[in-house]
């Protein structure tokens, strides 16, 4: 399968990404393609994933749907038939792996929504007993559900520069108290019924991110959601409490560079070819089970 790692169009590119490539469309649009591309550590690796950047699209699509009466998108459109005349003979690049969106004012704040303890959550729980700052029932073990998600958000940072964990007090200084809370109530209430459904697939949602951008006044849904770059999926029935799970997403890639001891900083290793073919089933997987 080829794979895309960059693009060319006979457009103006407005902003270059880890994974995703945008381009102006006019004033209010943008075209945004999903390459194949992936990155960890807030580096970009330089081994594409073949066939990715397509299931990351098409899984978007699929819960921008699903979840489109808790909080509007910014899908403009989806159907590359429509896209206007100066991209058609841009077909095998762009068909199933872009969209045309809205261009909106980023909200620079990842918001981060956890149900179960794992990765750094589990890393600061053991060591202060919370997670982002928010405290924690005694005795809880990796990868078990939480009483309630919790919302941790962090900044929303450019590319080569780190994100950081702040609490809701600091995202009230960035954002205001009004836009802080509709993102809290609404990123819970995405992860809620988006793990409902996963749950009737096999899968447990542990953690995810949403990003969100402002549109002629209104708070919508941007970027991608729910997908195996930006969330952590187990399978229900290989779940343990009390241990690292096998997930079907980016933390495999991230747990191989933990493996040969990578020190997080250039060169950024390559990944090797049963590294690379491992991933694309995964992700494959995921939104098989999903989707279906």
């Amino acid at each position: 399968m080829d794979t895309v790692a960059t693009v060319t169009l006979p457009i103006k590119k407005v902003y270059s990404g880890k994974v995703r490539e945008l381009f102006q469309v006019d004033d209010e649009r943008i075209l945004l393609v999903t390459t194949d591309r992936i990155s960890a550590f807030d580096f970009v690796l330089p081994t594409p994933i073949p066939g990715k950047g397509k299931i990351l699209n098409q899984l978007s699509l699929f819960w921008f749907e699903y979840l489109k009466d808790i909080c509007p998108n910014h899908l403009d459109i989806i159907d590359f038939d429509r896209y206007p005349e100066i991209l058609k003979g841009f077909r095998s690049i762009l068909e199933g792996r872009s969209v045309i969106a809205k261009r909106t004012e980023k909200i620079p704040i990842e918001c981060v929504v956890r149900g179960y303890l794992a990765g750094s959550g589990w890393n600061e729980y053991r060591e202060k007993g919370t997670v982002c700052g928010i405290k924690l029932p005694c005795g809880l073990r990796e990868s078990e559900k939480l009483p309630v998600p919790i919302f941790t958000p962090a900044t929303k940072e450019e590319l080569g520069v780190h994100d950081r964990n702040i609490s809701f007090a600091e995202m009230e200084q960035i954002v205001g108290e009004k836009v802080a809370g509709f993102l809290r109530d609404t990123s819970i209430k995405l992860y809620e019924k988006a793990s409902e459904w996963a749950e009737k697939k096999g899968i447990i949602i542990a953690d995810t991110k949403f990003e969100f951008g402002q549109f002629h006044g209104s708070t919508i849904l941007i970027d991608e959601i729910l997908t195996p770059d930006s969330s952590r999926f187990w399978e229900k029935a290989r779940y343990k409490i009390g241990q690292p799970q096998d997930s079907l997403d980016k933390q495999y890639v991230r747990n191989y560079l933990e493996e040969i001891r990578w020190e997080k900083h250039p060169p950024v290793p390559a990944l090797p070819a049963d590294v690379v073919q491992r991933t694309a089933e995964k992700y494959a997987r995921i939104y098989e089970i999903l989707t279906a």
